[in-house]
């Protein structure tokens, strides 16, 4: 696809061209006077400090130290360098003879020294006018982890993460509250500089810190991916003169944590036998199952392994990585196993004026799944515990008189479900220093994920009937149960898929750092150009396999042909994309004595997925910040030692979910005519085409505190927000007299969100052998829908998430509703017993019945949306002991427990499973699964999430400088009223706060871990 902006041409000549002249500038500047000194600065526990200031006392000769530390500086013996930086005590050194210098600067406020790393650059938290929150390494969370979600679990106030049990499922992430009714609203991934990174090729061991960019004042520079928040994971890198050699590793085990509560089979007998009924025939086979273990394991082991080595000579640093990860999945035939490797170096030249850096990491993961998983819980939920597993000669038993009941075990064993994964990601930078406090960048990066997907069905399946193969897919809008048995194919089938993406992205910006007396001056001007494509590759289809053992590797080892009825699955049509983008951005920083603080930005996006009157959008934003300890009436008080007020504002845009071609109009293959004598191909439209579909946009308003009182033991920020998304990206169904296709991509309308966020760090032991420090985070929300309005009508009062239990087809909980949030509860009431003890339920007049209308008398039962969110991290050391312990929950949503609600049909009570908790309903009460209020528990939770124990031992073998021993457990207790598996649930997307009958299990994890460092 072409895309008509026209000044992208001739970028890297330029870039070319404007580094040869830059180069040319350094060759013929003029030389200052004196010897030429290097040296380093670092910290008193020896980190080396970039950005700091080396100053000539009482000259104009000034040099900031690299990104290592390192400085390079004309000056002549006897005269006075002066070092400064924020958060640190200037010092003073004497030029001597030497030639190189190490010189140590003294702690001031650490949360103040403290670098962020946010778009195109990096800050001091002391000069920060956006809110921005950071977790270093040793704060992330630990466990059996490959997700970058997880780790930061309860750490970040306003980030609501939850994840599953499975090993293959990354978390959702949502950063204050949910921001369109269109995608998951996920944040923007920026990984050591490399925009749209994905973070399955980071190791969690190679992090040194996440920072996470909340409001429009810092996200709003990446503009039109930045709505949801900016993530910037950077990664470690080497230093000069350190070479180190450091391994680290765990091995650990996992249990389920807690199981569904089913009758065994004497429960189930008695409970059958009170209401006057029995299990009989083929439905009881004597025995006593519990389902849920058979498809699980008693036990999954995990282990992972990091080596790595870094340093560094005068003119270069480097740093690579290799990791291994593998994790068992709870459930049978789960997995996940992953090696990345990681390169980073850095080459200095022309007294440290040029660097250039080469970061390279590919990651290959292996994932197996539970084949058809949905479906394999559900029957394990349901199936009668007295049906065996097996016969007696060793055959899977099956009773396919029941409806839909299906041996899941047998399901798992006759079928293969496997991804491999690759995700190869680099990037090449050029950074000049130029006179007057310049410096130019280029920025090239590249990545390239592959996804090689196969699945095959053994020809045990053929003995399930096609009609009634239903699947059980995760809640959603428009998403419902369908028939999928026609997958089965005939003797075997197997599918395989082969799809990569591609993201290339020039970057090129100056960046001006100038102090001028009193004022100080960032500013930043770039330009950035890139061209993504997804979906480039195949898929194809095979049946009728002459054996089992064949697999998805042969498709052409099968004969479809031979069946007139099967049709070769290559895919959607519509997989294959290219969008191409363009964009400008600048972003301006200016203090005063550090004591005013103004920042403003503004980027300009152009996209090829949109209408052609809307392509370009614009993203500005301005943020203040007023020092206040800096002002004159705070030097006589002793309480605060840092109190800054921050205020905000600025806009973003969202085209996540948007695909390449939903502003065009499209046709596809609709069967065939007959025309002159044979058989055409016919085509028909599907979508409309919207020439002014345009981005969503994002506007927030931040007003922020932070503050830092009785001389550092305790700090922290608060911040109040209010966020607005309008323009929502959203389908519409219209009357094809009006849209060809009768479907049309469109801007409908807005969600607000409103919320306050705390986080306080507090130290309030620090003794010789003692210390403990305190981390709390609390955030809360209140989500809206504020509009629903299009060009084409309102989708107000739109009905979805339908579970499809039995005897409820076309029953929904949750409604779409301008004035309520995202993941409103929309379900009947119920209302009791009758004196028959058949189940009641209010319709919508206050009366009572026992058949309520489906979405006539159906009431607003309550919101998935949590109303707080807290995490509770503490750290206690003794000697050379240190024990973490972190707490995190929830509070205030609601969670529909339809698996509970299906669970507990008691009519079907001689064909499948109930839980012990419907053993008060009769048998009788054909309504009492009905997806009712019953069934909507409190979602609260309070869960000692992670304590980890570990001693370290110093020196204990020549040439290794440390050893960490150290024991973790993960999950070890919930508290909580939820009658389900676990409160956890999938707080993402637009069906939040489902247990939709397809819950993984949790599990208990325990490690045991070991860090060595040479």
């Amino acid at each position: 696809m072409r895309f008509n902006l026209k000044h992208g041409g001739g970028l890297f000549k330029s870039s070319v061209a404007l580094v040869l002249s830059f180069i040319f500038i350094f060759q013929t500047a003029f030389a200052q006077p004196g010897t030429r000194i290097t040296g380093v600065v670092s910290d008193s526990k020896g980190a080396t400090i970039p950005g700091a200031t080396v100053k000539v006392k009482g000259t104009t000769r000034a040099v900031s130290t690299t990104a290592n530390g390192t400085f390079s500086i004309q000056a002549t013996s006897g005269e006075v360098l002066v070092i400064t930086s924020i958060g640190y005590t200037a010092k003073e050194v004497t030029v001597t003879g030497e030639k190189d210098y190490k010189i140590q600067l003294a702690d001031a406020n650490t949360s103040l020294k403290e670098i962020v790393v946010v778009g195109y650059g990096t800050a001091t938290r002391k000069t920060l006018s956006s809110s921005i929150s950071t977790v270093k390494a040793e704060s992330l969370n630990q466990g059996a982890i490959a997700d970058v979600g997880q780790l930061l679990q309860g750490k970040v106030p306003g980030l609501n993460i939850t994840a599953s049990g499975d090993p293959n499922k990354p978390a959702a992430v949502i950063l204050r509250g949910a921001s369109t009714v269109n995608s998951p609203g996920g944040p923007f991934y920026v990984i050591d500089g490399i925009p749209g990174g994905d973070i399955a090729a980071v190791a969690p061991a190679d992090i040194v810190s996440v920072d996470v960019l909340k409001d429009a004042a810092a996200t709003a520079i990446y503009g039109n991916r930045a709505a949801s928040g900016v993530i910037m994971v950077t990664t470690k890198r080497g230093k000069k003169g350190q070479s180190q050699v450091a391994y680290s590793g765990y091995a650990g085990i996992e249990k389920v944590s807690n199981t569904l509560d089913l009758m065994n089979a004497d429960q189930l007998r008695a409970y059958a036998k009170a209401n006057g009924t029995s299990i009989a025939g083929a439905n009881d086979g004597g025995t006593d199952v519990d389902w849920m273990k058979a498809i699980e394991r008693s036990t999954a082991y995990s282990q992972n392994h990091n080596l790595s080595l870094s340093g560094g000579g005068e003119h270069g640093t480097y740093s690579g990585s290799l990791n291994y990860f593998k994790k068992q999945g709870i459930l049978d035939a789960s997995s996940l196993e992953r090696v990345i490797g990681r390169l980073n170096i850095d080459q200095y030249t022309w007294n440290d004026k040029l660097r250039f850096n080469i970061n390279v990491s590919n990651s290959v993961s292996n994932s197996n799944n539970t084949p058809l998983q949905n479906i394999v819980l559900l029957q394990a939920a349901k199936r009668l515990p007295m049906s065996p597993i097996t016969n007696a000669d060793g055959s899977y038993f099956e009773n396919l008189a029941i409806p839909g009941y299906y041996n899941p075990v047998a399901m798992i064993n006759n079928a293969q479900d496997n991804t491999k994964y690759n995700v190869l990601m680099g990037s090449f930078v050029t950074e000049l220093k130029l006179p007057f406090g310049l410096k130019y960048n280029v920025n090239l990066s590249y990545q390239k994920t592959s996804s090689m997907h196969g699945e095959f069905y053994s020809s045990y399946f053929n003995r399930y009937p096609t009609a009634g193969f239903y699947n059980n897919p995760d809640p959603g809008l428009g998403i419902s149960h369908v028939l999928i048995g026609d997958l089965f194919g005939k003797n075997g089938s197997a599918l395989r898929s082969d799809y990569s993406n591609t993201f290339k992205t020039v970057e090129t910006f100056f960046t001006w750092d100038k102090q001028l007396g009193d004022h100080n001056i960032n500013a930043v001007l770039g330009y950035s150009y890139q061209d993504n494509i997804v979906g480039e590759g195949f898929q194809a289809s095979s049946t009728n396999f002459p054996a089992d053992n064949i697999g998805f590797q042969n498709l052409s080892a099968g004969t479809p042909y031979a069946i007139p009825t099967y049709r070769i699955n290559l895919g959607s049509s519509l997989t294959y994309g290219r969008i191409l983008m363009i964009s400008d951005f600048f972003r301006l920083n200016y203090n005063y004595k550090q004591k005013y603080l103004l920042q403003a930005s503004i980027r300009r996006d152009g996209s090829s997925a949109f209408g052609a009157n809307n392509r370009w959008g614009y993203f500005p934003s301005v943020g203040a910040s007023w020092r206040i300890i800096e002002e004159g009436f705070m030097k006589n008080q002793s309480l605060f030692d840092d109190l800054k007020l921050r205020l905000s504002y600025g806009v973003t845009g969202n085209s996540s979910g948007i695909g390449a071609y939903n502003a065009q109009l499209l046709y596809v293959s609709n069967g065939t005519f007959y025309y002159n004598g044979a058989q055409v191909g016919a085509y028909s439209p599907i979508q409309g085409a919207n020439p002014d579909l345009k981005w969503e946009r994002t506007s927030t308003k931040n007003l922020g505190v932070d503050f830092s009182i009785l001389k550092g033991k305790l700090s922290g920020s608060v911040d109040v927000y209010d966020k607005n998304t309008s323009d929502m990206l959203f389908r519409f169904n219209v009357s094809p007299a009006l849209v060809p296709g009768g479907s049309i991509w469109t801007n409908a309308g807005s969600i607000n969100n409103k919320g306050v966020e705390v986080a306080l760090n507090a130290s309030p032991v620090k003794g010789k052998d003692f210390s403990w420090s305190t981390m709390v985070t609390m955030a809360m929300n209140k989500n809206k829908i504020t509009s629903l309005q299009s060009p084409y009508g309102s989708t107000d009062s739109v009905r979805y998430s339908s579970p499809e239990g039995p005897g409820q087809s076309g029953s929904t909980i949750q409604l779409l509703k301008t004035g309520y949030p995202v993941g409103q509860f929309f379900t009947y009431k119920y209302a009791g017993k009758d004196a028959n003890g058949k189940s009641l339920f209010y319709r919508k007049d206050g009366s009572t019945t026992t058949s309520p209308a489906q979405g006539v008398d159906y009431f607003y039962t309550g919101s998935a949306q949590p109303k707080v969110i807290l995490g509770w991290a503490n750290t206690f050391k003794y000697k050379k002991f240190d024990l973490n312990v972190f707490l995190r929950g929830t509070f205030g949503n609601k969670i529909y427990n339809a698996t509970r609600a299906d669970l507990s049909y008691t009519a079907n009570a001689t064909q499948n499973n109930i839980l012990n908790s419907a053993s008060g309903d009769k048998i009788s009460d054909t309504f009492n699964s009905y997806y009712s209020d019953r069934y909507l528990e409190n979602g609260s939770y309070v869960r000692l999430d992670n304590a980890t124990l570990g001693y370290t031992f110093d020196k204990v073998i020549k040439n290794v400088s440390s050893v960490r021993l150290y024991v973790t457990g993960n999950n070890i207790f919930t508290i909580t009223q939820y009658k389900g598996i676990d409160p956890e649930v999938n707080q993402g997307g637009i069906a939040p706060g489902v247990d939709y009958n397809n819950f993984y299990p949790k599990t208990r994890t325990f490690l045991l871990g070991i860090n060595v460092t040479l």
